[in-house]
């Protein structure tokens, strides 16, 4: 059973390589989940197998308001419970861990793989095109054109981490998650014409993804560049 929350609320010739980009088979998944949750390793290890998918892109977001009972999430922010009661606003929606959201338009109980699979088969791709490329100097990010208002999120993440929960629900336990966020910036807000942004490079061993919405949130286009890999 799923933990309520306590609270209710162009192309560069100097790219050296294209991330995935949003097509017909890319699907997001963003799982909102706290290492306070009991509830929520389930979820966690559902996103480790779902994320090994082609098509899918996905990111963790861990929520800060299980910290007041027992044990502070050390990827927990005010960020991500922010964002998750956004999506509960638009989505009529209560805020529980865990909770995936699809394509940014449909809910879904984080750790239960039936109804995941659901949300996913019916939520459409996005149809806008996004590209992220490394150069030299950093990543290059092209996003086609929407038609609409449009906002882009810059997401960087671990792909994987262990980490033994020391209080708390989990407490004792040996906890491995996936696709954590670990920072998260909006681009900018734009009138959904086709722009270009030069980013930094991601931190060392972080992966990055950019997660183009409408301004109900609804994902409609994402693209990923894995971690780089360190010096053989």
């Amino acid at each position: 059973m799923h933990r309520r929350a306590l609270l209710a609320a162009t192309v560069s010739a100097g790219i050296a390589r294209i991330a995935r980009a949003a097509g017909p088979a890319t699907t997001v998944l963003e799982l909102f989940t706290s290492q306070g949750c009991s509830s929520c390793p389930p979820a966690d290890r559902l996103l480790g197998r779902l994320v090994q998918r082609p098509g899918v892109i996905a990111l963790a977001w861990h929520v800060d308001y299980w910290d007041r009972l027992g044990w502070r999430d050390p990827f927990s922010s005010r960020q991500a419970t922010a964002r998750q009661q956004a999506y509960a606003r638009n989505l009529g929606t209560e805020v529980f861990t865990p909770a995936m959201v699809v394509g940014g338009v449909r809910l879904a109980v984080g750790s239960d793989a039936a109804d995941v699979d659901a949300a996913m088969s019916i939520t459409p791709a996005g149809p806008v095109s996004v590209r992220l490329g490394r150069t030299s100097e950093g990543i290059t990010a092209e996003v086609g054109q929407a038609g609409q208002p449009v906002s882009a999120l810059l997401a960087f993440y671990l792909a994987e981490h262990t980490t033994l929960i020391g209080a708390g629900e989990n407490g004792g336990r040996k906890l491995t998650e996936y696709r954590i966020v670990r920072e998260a910036r909006v681009l900018g807000t734009w009138n959904g014409s086709p722009r270009r942004f030069e980013l930094p490079i991601s931190p060392l061993g972080q992966g990055t993804i950019l997660l183009v919405q409408s301004a109900n949130l609804a994902v409609l286009g994402a693209a990923e560049l894995p971690a780089q890999a360190g010096p053989a």
